[in-house]
């Protein structure tokens, strides 16, 4: 059985290919039509105000966004943004309180830019710029009033380079392309991508999840680029590894995209396999989750297996995802109910299953701490490489996975064995240990134990043919479903909330 062939959902470019404003946009854009025309007699000297990047991609996808950022020609954000408020003032209009983000490169703020909100939304006002990178940072070495060419190029891809204008009410594609990415459903660096990704490696990364985002396809010339050692280099020693570990959290949270060529309220883009299929197929594997500071590699038991494991059993992870919400329609049979528990109940659940399924490579390898205690190596690659803390419970929740995965594929073969006198109270116990049950990590004993199916089928899984076994994964996914009904009918499914008789 073919595991690969799971679909992906593309976003399209609306029928209706002008953007239509809600009545809070369109009162925006006239704000800053009318202020503009007012406070600068000058027309040569006008400052023209552009809505800029995600707004205008989504809005031609049909999607709504609620944050508006505004490019302006020939000003600085905050001055303009005084300027504004107090016309907004002199003409009834109620503005939020101006603040004032300060230049912060480590976080990829180049320029200062000036915040507030009216009529609802969420207003961000910064100049358009040009940059200058040195060869060892992504951070500008010089960052100057640019053209709206300028600025556009200086983007990540060229749907995020479009432009919308306030005053002529029309969408601008400085590149020339952007347009037909977006209803070509094509990912695409405005200037080639080898330089791009070289000024700024992060921008590889923010590829790969719009790819994902929106089920576009990579250009030939953008996956060669970032195949390239020194690219791969360079997101190691360019791009700080938080920055790093927040678009790998977004990957796998899978932030949904609300598209009306779906239907109304539609949402595609929940599906972080298609992430991992890129890593795997970019070679992005070491440059990303294997970035271990070099003071703990004389500490580690091994090197990692091969990337293809973690791609393996993210597939295997997706199809019992998949059989979830279908009727069985082969030989194998569809997995009880009672280990979805979690993923359906727990919101950040699935982000980190997809999160471990990736870091496979990693489950049988350990490290040596500073107090010189053991810990697996996959708690190292969270901390260090990914700088992922306790948010979503990827640091705390994700070891345990691994941790419990061989006690409960030893317990599913023969629970009679869990306990000398009783089953029921092995199993009992047994759904009480912290490393399969621990809700305060995010850790639930449904989940613990669907991750321990995933990675027995991933014996199952020949990755090069694409074939699943399917004589034993009947035989392994029967076993699950006969320890479940003994959990039924033992009536020990919260056992996990149980109090325990003694501290």
């Amino acid at each position: 059985m073919s595991l690969r062939s799971y679909p992906v959902d593309r976003c399209f470019v609306s029928s209706d290919t002008h953007i239509r404003l809600t009545e809070d946009e369109d009162r925006v854009c006239q704000l800053l039509d009318d202020y503009v025309k007012n406070a600068q007699e000058d027309v040569s000297m006008r400052t023209v105000c552009r809505i800029a990047g995600g707004w205008v991609r989504d809005k031609l996808l049909g999607s709504e966004c609620h944050d508006i950022d505004i490019a302006l020609s020939n000003s600085m954000g905050f001055t303009f943004a005084e300027g504004l408020a107090a016309y907004a003032a002199r003409n009834g209009v109620e503005t939020g309180t101006i603040s004032k983000i300060a230049q912060n490169p480590e976080q990829s703020k180049h320029l200062e830019t000036a915040t507030f909100k009216v009529f609802g939304l969420e207003v961000d006002i910064v100049n358009l710029r040009c940059e200058e990178y040195a060869s060892d940072s992504r951070i500008p070495t010089g960052v100057s009033f640019g053209t709206p060419l300028q600025d556009a190029l200086r983007r990540d891809i060229t749907i995020n380079a479009l432009f919308y204008n306030v005053h002529s009410r029309e969408v601008e594609d400085f590149t020339g392309k952007g347009r037909d990415d977006l209803e070509s459903g094509i990912i695409r660096t405005p200037l080639p991508p080898r330089e791009t990704f070289l000024d700024d490696p992060l921008r590889v990364l923010r590829c790969i999840r719009f790819a994902s985002r929106l089920g576009f396809k990579t250009v030939p010339e953008l996956e060669e680029a970032a195949k390239d050692p020194l690219i791969q280099k360079a997101i190691v020693n360019k791009v700080a590894r938080e920055r790093v570990g927040e678009e790998l959290v977004k990957m796998m949270r899978g932030d949904r995209v609300f598209c009306r060529c779906f239907g109304p309220n539609q949402k595609i883009g929940r599906d972080p396999t298609r992430s991992i299929e890129l890593i795997y197929n970019l070679s992005l594997y070491p440059a990303i989750f294997f970035a271990i500071p070099e003071a703990f590699s004389s500490f580690l038991s091994g090197m990692p297996e091969p990337a293809r494991i973690g791609w393996t059993t993210v597939l295997v992870l997706r199809y019992l995802f998949e059989r979830r919400e279908q009727k069985s329609g082969s030989k194998i049979p569809n997995l009880d109910s009672v280990y979805y528990e979690a993923v359906v109940n727990d919101p950040t659940c699935s982000s980190r299953l997809y999160l471990a399924a990736a870091l496979t490579p990693y489950r049988r390898l350990t490290y040596r701490d500073t107090k010189s205690k053991e810990k697996h190596l996959v708690e190292l690659v969270l901390r260090e490489s990914l700088k992922l803390g306790t948010q979503f419970h990827f640091l705390d929740g994700i070891p345990p996975l691994f941790t419990a995965c061989d006690l409960i594929a030893s317990a599913v073969s023969d629970s009679s064995k869990l306990h000398p006198s009783s089953e029921r109270v092995g199993i009992g116990l047994l759904l009480r240990e912290r490393t399969i049950h621990n809700p305060v990590v995010g850790v639930h004993w449904t989940s613990s134990f669907l991750f321990s199916l995933v990675l027995e089928l991933v014996e199952c899984y020949d990755v090069e043919n694409d074939a699943l076994d399917e004589k034993n994964a009947i035989i392994i996914i029967e076993k699950y479903n006969s320890f479940a009904r003994k959990v039924d009918s033992f009536d020990l499914r919260n056992a996990g909330e149980m109090k325990p008789l003694l501290d």
